[in-house]
C-alpha cells in the first residue's frame, strides 16, 4: 500500500489493499486497545448519562487557511458533543474516497486527525473505509460519530431559558466561512483570513465544572450566529435583543464582507460557541473564558425578552 500513489477501488473492496491501508496508515496513526480491535463496533463500558451525535463532512476544498476536512471532522464532532454539556470521549471514523484521490493527501488528512485528536484527547475508536468510482464523489468525505460523558449535574436545554438570561459569544464571528470561502472561489482579497476551527471541550468543560448558571449552548456553524440565535428563539418563543457595537468581527472579516456583499452574522463558524447564562452568572463566565486562548475575544451580545416573541432584535450601531 505504501507504494501507491492513489487510490484504487481495490482499495474498498475488503481485500490485503484495504487491509494495507488500515494498518499501515489508519491504525498506525490512530491507533490505540480499543480500534485494534477492528471489530464491527467497538466495546466501551459506560454507566453515566452519555450524549451521542455524528456529522458528515463534504467541505470544498478539502485544504483552507487554518484547517482542512480532518480537523474540521475532528473539531465538528468534539464540539457538538460538548454542546450538550458533555466530555468528548470516542469517534467513529468513515472515509467515502474518489478512486484516484492521490494516497498522499489522504496521509495528509489522517495526520491531521491524529493531531486534533490528540488535542481534544479523544480516541478513534472504530470506523469505515469505501472507495467510490471516480465522479461518484467529490475527492473525500468523512463522516464521524462521537461519545461523551455529560458531566453531572449539569442539564443544558432550551427549555432551561427566561428572559433576561445573557447571551455570550465565545470570540470573533466569520472567519472559517471566509477562509473556505475565499479558497474555493480563489478569491485573493489580501487579507489573509484563517479558519477558526477549533476544539472547544478544553475551555469550556472547565467552564461548566466551576461555574453555575449556565444553560444552553450551541455551535455557530451553517448559518452563522444570526440562523443559530433565530433557531433558538423559535424553540424557546422568546424574543431576543442583540447589540451590533458588542458581536466581535475582525476588520479583515467585515472589510472582505463588504467587498464581497456579504453579512459576517450569516458566515459558518467552526470554533465559537454560543452561550446562554442567567444574569447574575454572566460576569463570571466572561472572565474564565477570556483567560483561555480561545476565549480572549468573548463578549456578552445580547438579552432575552418576553417580547417581541421568537424574533431577535438588532440593535444597530446607528441606533436603528
Amino acid at each position: 500500500m505504501m507504494r501507491d500513489k492513489t487510490i484504487l477501488l481495490s482499495h474498498g473492496s475488503g481485500g490485503s489493499l484495504m487491509h494495507g491501508l488500515i494498518k499501515g496508515l489508519l491504525i498506525k496513526k490512530l491507533g490505540n486497545p480499543i480500534l485494534e480491535e477492528l471489530a464491527d463496533s467497538a466495546s466501551i463500558n459506560y454507566k453515566d448519562r452519555l450524549a451521542f451525535s455524528t456529522d458528515s463532512f463534504v467541505v470544498s476544498p478539502l485544504f483552507f487557511p487554518g484547517g482542512d476536512i480532518g480537523k474540521l471532522a475532528v473539531c465538528g464532532t468534539v464540539n457538538d458533543l460538548v454542546m450538550s454539556g458533555s466530555f468528548p470521549e470516542y469517534l467513529s471514523l468513515s472515509f467515502i474516497v474518489e478512486e484516484g484521490l492521490q494516497l498522499k493527501i489522504l496521509k495528509k488528512v489522517v495526520d491531521s486527525i491524529a493531531s486534533e485528536a490528540k488535542k481534544a484527547r479523544v480516541k478513534i475508536v472504530t470506523g469505515d473505509f469505501k472507495v467510490v468510482e471516480r465522479g461518484a464523489a467529490d475527492r473525500l468525505f468523512i463522516n464521524t460519530s462521537g461519545i461523551g460523558r455529560i458531566l453531572k449535574g449539569v442539564r443544558l436545554s432550551y427549555k432551561n431559558i427566561r428572559p433576561q438570561d445573557k447571551v455570550i459569544i465565545t470570540g470573533n464571528i466569520g472567519e472559517h466561512g471566509l477562509a473556505v470561502l475565499t479558497k474555493r472561489k480563489e478569491l485573493d482579497l489580501g487579507f489573509k483570513i484563517n479558519s477558526d476551527c477549533a476544539s472547544l471541550n478544553n475551555m469550556l468543560i472547565p467552564l461548566l465544572k466551576s461555574v453555575g448558571g449556565i444553560k444552553f449552548m450551541r455551535d455557530p456553524t451553517r448559518g452563522g450566529l444570526a440562523t443559530t440565535l433565530n433557531e433558538i428563539v423559535m424553540s424557546t418563543g422568546l424574543g431576543l435583543n442583540i447589540f451590533e457595537e458588542n458581536i466581535p468581527v475582525t476588520e479583515k472579516v467585515r472589510s472582505a464582507c463588504e467587498l464581497l456583499g456579504i453579512d459576517p452574522l450569516y458566515i459558518a463558524n467552526e470554533g465559537k460557541a454560543v452561550i446562554v447564562v442567567e444574569k447574575g452568572s454572566a460576569r463570571r463566565v466572561l472572565s474564565l473564558l477570556k483567560k483561555h486562548p480561545l476565549g480572549k475575544r468573548s463578549a456578552q451580545i445580547g438579552t432575552f425578552t418576553s417580547a417581541p416573541r421568537k424574533r431577535v432584535i438588532l440593535k444597530t450601531i446607528i441606533g436603528t
